[in-house]
């Protein structure tokens, strides 16, 4: 899960400039990232509770650079 959650968070940042993949993606990062740091095996684990750790941040970055990327969109629609 933590694998997951850093996937989809780079995944998210790469992905901003299409509209709202990014920021669907950068949610399920912290979803996921959230999900395994609140399991009893990620916690007890140092390396996987950094891993779910960095994909929260990464997802929380991805949201960020997507909600960055479509407020000039914004005007258009």
């Amino acid at each position: 899960m933590p694998s997951l959650s850093i996937a989809l968070g780079a995944l998210s940042i790469a992905s901003f400039w299409v509209v709202g993949l990014g920021f669907v993606l950068g949610v399920s990062a912290v979803v996921c990232g959230a999900f395994a740091t609140s399991r009893s095996g990620v916690a007890d684990d140092e390396s996987a509770s950094l891993r779910a750790l960095l994909g929260v941040v990464a997802g929380v970055a991805g949201i960020t650079v997507s909600a960055i990327a479509l407020l000039p969109v914004l005007e258009y629609l």
